[in-house]
């Protein structure tokens, strides 16, 4: 019984959704104008479950391009309606369009010149008879078998509040770099905003040596710095880069004895390495290290224009900083 209860409750609400969809109409699109060609924000408001719906809304507004916040009714009554400016758009949310305490601040609202879309599941109703625009809502019946607790009519709202965040997201042309900005503490903010120079080593942490310079010294260069390969450049000086010699170059090599540790490193080192300019994006360069061919590699150095060797970035470093 309780496992077909719940086959029956999600029966329910994907219903609830798939009838919205022929009610993406012209009051949706007056609706999506208001708010696309408006100079203010969104104020998305609602009581209890329709509240807590409304929230997930204007968050989702927010990062998508569309700055909006959430007013709580009650609050509004008292005092927080001063937040709320004429060039603002009201999104109320209330299943019966008459909550009261929402149905309380309509006048105020209207004083205050903004204007209102009223989302909710009845056309006559205090809230519609306010609103400028009305994205129905309505469900046959909830998924509650009591037919008590918001469920289909919540989840038909968020639904229809994430169609309305999509559809000005495509209408403003969003962009995952502008996803990004307002996400930067997240693994796609931070995969779209570090770039190599944010994460190379630099400076005294550069493993450089010279082609002229013995596997042995590269060795002990290797090693001092940790981070399991040496840059060849043509010249400290000038820090062209011609090479890259590894850990792993090294090992090969000691299956046929060690002779080879007293010879120079120019006849060892890989020529022409893979390569990426500081101001690449770090999640480039983890594509460049995963698809590099015939292996997989764990480092890039990192050149200027003139192709001088200006860094190295690690897989480690992009582990640390939640790119991979």
């Amino acid at each position: 019984m309780p496992i077909e209860q719940a086959r029956a409750c999600l029966e329910l609400e994907a219903e609830a959704i798939r009838a919205l969809i022929p009610r993406i109409d012209d009051q949706f699109v007056i609706a999506m104008n208001m708010i696309l060609h408006g100079t203010g924000r969104v104020v998305v408001t609602g009581m209890g479950k329709s509240g807590l719906i409304g929230k997930k809304i204007a968050a989702t507004l927010a990062s998508t391009g569309t700055p909006a916040f959430f007013l709580h009714p009650a609050e509004g009554i008292h005092g927080d309606l001063g937040m709320v400016t004429a060039a603002d758009i009201v999104l109320a949310i209330s299943n019966s369009g008459e909550t009261s305490e929402l149905v309380s601040i309509l006048p105020a609202i209207k004083r205050i010149g903004a204007a209102i879309i009223a989302m909710t599941g009845r056309k006559q109703c205090t809230l519609v008879q306010n609103a400028d625009a009305f994205l129905n809502v309505a469900v046959e019946k909830e998924a509650c078998p009591l037919g008590l607790a918001p469920t289909a009519s919540t989840t038909a709202a968020l639904a229809m509040g994430d169609a309305l965040a999509v559809a000005l997201l495509s209408a403003r042309n969003f962009t995952p770099e502008e996803f990004a900005l307002y996400h930067p503490g997240g693994s796609l903010g931070r995969k779209l905003l570090l770039t190599v120079e944010n994460v190379m080593r630099g400076g005294e942490d550069l493993p450089v040596i010279t082609p002229a310079k013995t596997v042995k010294e590269a060795l002990f260069a290797i090693t001092a710095k940790g981070l399991g390969a040496v840059l060849v450049v043509e010249s400290l000086a000038g820090m062209q880069l011609v090479g890259l010699l590894t850990d792993g170059d090294i090992r090969r090599s000691l299956e046929n004895g060690h002779e080879f540790l007293d010879k120079p490193v120019g006849e060892l080192m890989t020529r022409q390495p893979r390569t990426i300019v500081k101001d690449k994006l770090a999640a480039q360069a983890l594509n460049l290290m995963e698809k590099n061919q015939p292996r997989p590699i764990t480092l890039l150095p990192v050149v200027d224009s003139q192709f001088r060797a200006i860094g190295i970035i690690h897989l480690t470093d992009l582990l640390r900083q939640g790119v991979v």
